[in-house]
């Protein structure tokens, strides 16, 4: 392929990206501030604020970012031309996330480099048809196996397929399509939603659901007179959301002795106290941030690995 100068950023990938950034952050406070399991201490009943939580935010999020990785992806293809980039670019991704690991073991950089480096790389070498049937197959059979996070090789490269089917260039066209899906989808989300009990095939199942809806919904948002407004509250964390996923886990981890208690202990309040100090914080510095520069410290750490000679190539989406 050859490189293409670089396309405009697509605001609706920085708002879905900074949206689902807040879900994993929810989902994530217990996981980084605990090192034994999730259960209510004393082996208590989950309340009904944690139901609503393992109902609307454990396992939504994920799939987005995946899907979302892997339209960056290919939108990087498009733009560098070179699979040396791309090899790069996840190299340095696994770097970043064996740093995390070294704080919280529940890291997911890894994954999405090994995954991109097994699964994406070869996929540019295939037509769009065969990566489109590839990611109905993978997602199939990861769901078959045991679903979790088994779905994010066909998460990846279902969103490659979608870029290179020209769906990322008409995200802000019509409000209809996203609508129909999202309610269409809205049906098995709720459905699954509410009979997940361990079953893990189950629970996945009911997060892909939620996670079309949650996307749909935004894109039918970002066409009404909210687009500004979500805009200003998400995007800033969505151009930089490998800096503020990254720098999560530091403030999760600072806050965790003045909170007090164990982690498994805290409430869902608690942790939604936790996560909305920490947005707020990274909104913050976010917005700020990119008022004076283009991409956030790690995007850019990120970038200098990827173009070692190059550095001021534009910005990238995935």
């Amino acid at each position: 392929m050859s490189r293409l100068s670089p396309r405009p950023r697509i605001v609706a990938l920085d708002v879905i990206r900074g949206f689902a950034l807040c879900g994993i952050l929810v989902a994530n406070v217990r996981p980084i501030a605990t090192t034994v399991g999730l259960l209510p201490p004393d082996g208590a009943p989950p309340t009904t604020a944690d139901l609503w939580l393992g109902l609307l935010v454990d396992h939504r999020f994920f799939p987005i970012f995946s899907l979302l990785f892997g339209m960056g992806f290919w939108l990087l293809y498009e733009s560098a031309g070179s699979r040396v980039v791309l090899v790069r670019r996840l190299l340095a991704l696994l770097a970043l996330g064996l740093a995390h690991r070294l704080l919280w073991d529940g890291d997911i950089l890894t994954i999405y480099a090994a995954a991109g480096l097994v699964v994406l790389l070869p996929s540019t070498w295939l037509p769009r048809r065969v990566v489109a049937v590839l990611s109905a197959v993978a997602l199939g059979l990861a769901l078959f196996l045991g679903g979790g996070i088994l779905v994010v090789p066909g998460l990846f490269l279902l969103g490659s397929a979608l870029v290179r089917y020209g769906v990322a260039d008409r995200l802000d066209s019509s409000a209809w399509v996203p609508a129909i899906v999202g309610g269409v989808a809205l049906v098995p989300a709720v459905v699954l939603g509410l009979l997940q009990t361990s079953d893990v095939q189950l629970f996945t199942a009911a997060g892909l659901a939620t996670a079309v809806v949650y996307v749909c919904l935004f894109l039918v948002l970002l066409r009404s007179p909210l687009r500004g407004f979500l805009y200003a509250l998400f995007a800033p964390l969505g151009r930089m959301a490998l800096t503020d996923y990254l720098t999560a886990t530091l403030l999760v981890l600072a806050l965790r002795p003045l909170v007090g208690g164990t982690a498994e202990s805290w409430s869902t309040g608690t942790v939604l106290g936790i996560a909305a100090a920490i947005l707020a914080v990274q909104w913050v510095w976010s917005t700020l941030w990119l008022r004076r520069f283009r991409q956030g410290p790690v995007e850019y750490v990120w970038r200098l690995a990827t173009y070692p000679k190059r550095t001021r190539r534009g910005e990238d989406q995935v």
